[in-house]
């Protein structure tokens, strides 16, 4: 696919990660975290311009060295814990319309995605484009049926959430999947409030694909499928 596409990649990194200290740039098997997606954008052949959004310096030098944008300091309101996506997505396409340039769609990819790949990426943006959606976004399929779920009342008695399901077979069970975390196509000209609308689609990623990165162990857990998916 051509780079002179008009998509343009939204990498939202702010400073003052607080369960675990940097974040965004920690180093991620040598390299800092968020490099993963700032490759992945320029090398997919999906943008004419790949961004980052955020309001730390240190950030925002390792990003430029890494070939992504900065052209202005995230502001404060969107540098909270607050702030949402779509306030950090809304405050950044507002700026490149104050300096008359609009995009056809735009991606939201996370800067601590570093098992997303360009390959589904693009197969993303296929559907959006082809199928006039709204939005798409990868999903996992949860590992064990939630339909099987389990809640601890007051008392301390473990019950079943659904009890209607508690003889039932796991496999004749409806698949439930969940966000994998990864990134967000959208059309700038429908989306304004959020990104999952009626009209939104999903690749599905396998379970190693994919990785929540909020603690430690998460980490840890994100490294193993990165050495075992490309050997390393």
């Amino acid at each position: 696919m051509s780079s002179l596409q008009n998509n343009i990649a939204i990498i939202p990194a702010r400073g003052g990660s607080k369960r675990i200290p940097g974040k965004n740039i920690k180093l991620f098997l040598g390299k800092p975290i968020i490099a993963y997606s700032i490759e992945m954008a320029l090398n997919s052949g999906l943008f004419s311009e790949v961004m980052v959004s955020t309001d730390d310096a240190e950030i925002a030098d390792i990003a430029k060295k890494y070939g992504a944008k900065v052209p202005f300091i995230r502001s404060a309101k969107n540098a909270d814990d607050h702030a949402t996506t779509m306030d950090v997505i809304n405050e950044v396409l507002g700026f490149y319309k104050s300096e008359r340039k609009n995009f056809d769609y735009a991606c939201c990819i996370y800067p601590t995605a570093p098992l997303a790949t360009a390959i589904h990426l693009k197969e993303g943006f296929e559907k959006l484009k082809n199928k006039n959606l709204h939005s798409v976004f990868p999903v996992v399929a949860f590992s064990y049926p939630v339909w099987r779920g389990l809640e601890i009342d007051a008392s301390g008695h473990t019950k079943m959430v659904w009890k209607e399901y508690q003889n039932s077979r796991s496999q004749d069970l409806k698949q439930v999947y969940h966000d994998a975390g990864q990134w967000y196509w959208f059309n700038p000209k429908e989306i304004t409030n959020t990104l999952f609308t009626e009209k939104t689609a999903s690749v599905i990623l396998g379970e190693e694909e994919a990785q929540d990165i909020d603690t430690t162990s998460d980490w840890l857990m994100a490294e193993m499928k990165y050495k075992m998916l490309y050997n390393k």
